[in-house]
């Protein structure tokens, strides 16, 4: 490993240690934002259901923890890391990250204050983390008994969510387009409340009265159905890949491909693109198409 690398992974180790002292569970990351380590349930053919149960490393968020020990584990057990993920929707904080992307070219700042002239409520003073591409996460928390799916320009374009299940990259994290790096005054605050009114547009829509019910798929997998079967235009390919890494993920990803195809052709997508993105969805987290 070249010294930079090296010199990478041991101020990255720096840094999650320091977000662990504030309570915030996190996981190594690569220099492309992934987490380091792979499945341990990538070549087996039909993997059960899998958050850590085993024991073992490689289960992304799931892999997420505060106690210092275990963050020095998984550093080692990932010598190529360069930058670490803070998990979000965990006690105490259950951290929401407001992404404000600029890569889209929209301006999702103006589309943020837009929101909140609209929709009567401020942006608090909290943890701004400036990424290489000039965009920005607003770090926020919300209560306990709440939920925060993740989601990507549902609420405006360039304004992606990160919540239960998601993470974000933590300042001092290196990537192969620059360092994450906190915002001047910000470095010292505490993730601030989500305001009410911002978080009731978090919060999923509700259930269309038309959807189609699985039931032979459980609560897990009948929730990704319904999240897809919720997408607006502009949002069906994200949820369906978001949808699909999950099955795959949670070990009924094979089970979960044909109700997932017919909830993404509900929306308008055709056989072909949902094909597509569920077979991506499969590469992404280490299982054949």
């Amino acid at each position: 490993m070249a010294t930079t690398d090296r010199q990478a992974t041991t101020l990255a180790l720096a840094h999650a240690l320091s977000a662990a002292e504030r309570g915030l569970a996190v996981i190594p990351l690569t220099r492309t934002k992934l987490p380091a380590l792979r499945s341990p349930h990538h070549d087996d053919p039909d993997p059960a259901p899998c958050h850590g149960e085993c024991g073992r490393f490689g289960h992304g968020v799931y892999d997420a923890s505060s106690d210092p020990a275990r963050i020095r584990e998984l550093f080692s057990a990932a010598p190529w890391t360069t930058g670490y993920g803070i998990a979000c929707g965990l006690p105490p904080h259950h951290l929401i990250g407001i992404d404000l992307d600029t890569k889209s070219g929209t301006d999702s700042s103006a589309a943020l204050r837009e929101l909140a002239l609209r929709h009567l409520f401020t942006i608090p003073e909290t943890v701004v983390v400036l990424t290489p591409s000039g965009g920005r996460h607003l770090w926020l928390t919300g209560p306990p008994d709440v939920v925060v799916p993740n989601s990507a320009s549902r609420l405006a374009p360039g304004i992606d969510i990160r919540g239960a299940g998601g993470y974000l990259v933590g300042p001092g994290s290196r990537t192969g387009h620059g360092v994450y790096g906190a915002a001047p005054g910000t470095a010292h605050l505490a993730p601030a409340p989500c305001p009410p009114a911002l978080l009731r547009l978090l919060l999923p829509p509700p259930r269309p009265a038309h959807a189609a019910t699985h039931p032979s798929l459980g609560d897990r997998g009948q929730g990704l159905v319904q999240f897809v079967l919720a997408a607006h235009e502009g949002q069906r390919n994200t949820r369906l890949f978001w949808a699909a890494c999950r099955a795959y993920e949670n070990g009924i990803g094979r089970a979960l491909i044909a109700p997932l195809i017919a909830a993404a052709l509900n929306t308008g997508l055709t056989e072909r693109e949902a094909r597509a993105t569920i077979a991506s969805a499969a590469r992404m987290t280490g299982h054949r198409p």
